[in-house]
């Protein structure tokens, strides 16, 4: 009696151990990859997604499909990967401003990007490119040439961004401030919304992010008047900084990116994840096509993305609190 006992137990507890090894099973056979976008399709997430897509499929062995979940200025989507089950098959190309300002703007968050997510792998950097209408603004030549319309005109001269606590926003606020520009923000669901309202008139300046304006720069159809980095950009290195065009020295406001997980996702499997996107993020040739765009690749590894995460809490907690940035 003791003996079957005692084969019963062994037998369940094979059962729960192998229960537990098919959960951690990653990735689980004829299961996606699912790649989320918290903004629309166009954006620097989204271009970055399309370009690992078949390296990722290649060195997971399953389909990587690419989700759109646009809204709230990025935190729709950081809402559904923290929400998702943690097995490793649902991240988040999150940026600093999703998940250091967005807490800041916003008064009633659902998800606390440092508790409720967890760091795969910083990727790459991106400032943002003072741009202007060529054709609707062709007196805005020069960084200086907006300052002096802002004084001239308080509270009529506008900039759009890509939501309200976006980093487009807070550059532009940040830029205001600085200056003491007296400049009417107006948010938009997203980088294409905000072209079109520039390109339209409806806006005069837009902070914009690097990898889809320069591609309109060359076509001739923007201008850049500086770039908000603390140094040049690569791809356009005709482009002053904002330091130097508008004599602002020290002004930096650059944003990152980095993949995130549900926090609950167990260490194999984010050790996993780590591993192979530190692998495609440091192929030479998708480095050089991020450089190409404008961005910077700069591959961190989840402690340092952490630690990042944190000062920049900080950092544009500050930031919001000198300029009066909140979410509309």
């Amino acid at each position: 009696m003791m003996l079957n006992f005692f084969r019963r137990g062994l037998a369940a507890a094979m059962l729960l151990t192998g229960v537990g090894a098919a959960a951690q099973e990653f990735p689980q056979p004829g299961r996606p990859l699912m790649f989320v976008s918290g903004f629309p399709a166009g954006t620097a997430i989204d271009i970055y997604g399309r370009l690992i897509q078949e390296r990722a499929q290649r060195e997971f062995g399953v389909p990587m499909v690419i989700d759109i979940r646009a809204g709230a200025s990025g935190n729709i989507g950081m809402e559904y990967v923290a929400r998702a089950a943690p097995d490793g098959h649902t991240i988040i190309l999150a940026t600093s401003a999703m998940m250091a300002i967005n807490p800041a703007v916003f008064p009633r968050m659902t998800v606390d990007p440092q508790t409720d997510l967890v760091p795969i792998l910083g990727v790459f950097d991106a400032p943002n490119f003072m741009t202007v209408s060529t054709e609707m603004r062709p007196q805005f030549t020069t960084c200086q040439s907006v300052i002096d319309a802002a004084r001239q005109r308080p509270g009529q001269l506008n900039y759009a961004s890509t939501g309200a606590g976006a980093s487009t926003h807070l550059a532009g606020a940040q830029f205001a401030s600085v200056l003491g520009l007296d400049l009417v923000h107006v948010p938009y669901r997203g980088g294409p919304f905000a072209m079109t309202a520039l390109y339209q008139g409806a806006v005069d300046v837009f902070f914009y992010q690097t990898g889809p304006v320069i591609e309109f720069y060359r076509e001739g159809r923007v201008r850049l008047l500086a770039v908000t980095s603390g140094e040049r950009v690569a791809a356009v290195p005709e482009v002053p900084t904002v330091a130097e065009a508008c004599n602002l020295p020290g002004f930096d406001s650059t944003t990152w990116y980095a993949l995130m997980a549900p926090a609950r996702t167990p260490p194999a499997i984010r050790n996993r994840l780590t591993e192979v996107f530190t692998r495609i993020a440091n192929e030479p040739e998708l480095r050089e096509r991020i450089t190409a765009m404008g961005f910077a690749p700069n591959v961190q590894t989840p402690e340092a993305t952490r630690a990042r995460l944190a000062r920049d809490a900080v950092t544009w907690r500050g930031v919001v609190e000198r300029t009066g940035a909140r979410a509309e």
